[in-house]
């Protein structure tokens, strides 16, 4: 099916600088007619992804650039991020347990709840990974 993107960018792997990308993605999902409650999830989940990448891909060094790119093909709104620090473990990538009670740790959960379906890897020659998402425009 073919895919429509509506934006990309590059920005800096800083926590501070994910308030406009919540925005960018919030107008975006609202601009292919999801509701509030949806597109709220939607940046839920994007932020989540990054602030995954800050932290476990680039640990912390803020030097390193985050791409995302959010693309439609008409019945669901696609979004890919790739960074290029090491690549990461893909095994230690799961969601921690919910009943073990302590702060933070729960972005893939999140992730996995919100999203129909998410593919990550590794970019070609170790230069970085990637983290597709999708998720069906109600």
């Amino acid at each position: 099916m073919k895919t429509e993107q509506i934006f990309a960018l590059r920005f800096r792997a800083q926590p501070d600088r994910l308030a406009p990308v919540r925005a960018l993605v919030k107008r975006a999902a609202q601009s292919f007619g999801c509701t509030d409650p949806l597109s709220d999830k939607l940046v839920i989940a994007v932020n989540e992804a990054c602030m995954n990448v800050i932290q476990h891909a680039y640990r912390g060094d803020s030097s390193g650039e985050i791409s995302l790119e959010v693309r439609t093909n008409g019945t669901q709104v696609i979004f890919r991020l790739e960074d290029q620090a090491e690549p990461i473990s893909l095994d230690s990538v799961r969601p921690r347990d919910l009943d073990e009670l302590r702060p933070g740790g729960l972005g893939v959960h999140f992730i996995r709840e919100i999203m129909e379906h998410c593919d990550m890897g590794h970019l070609e020659q170790g230069r970085g990974n990637y983290l597709e998402m999708r998720k069906a425009i109600d």
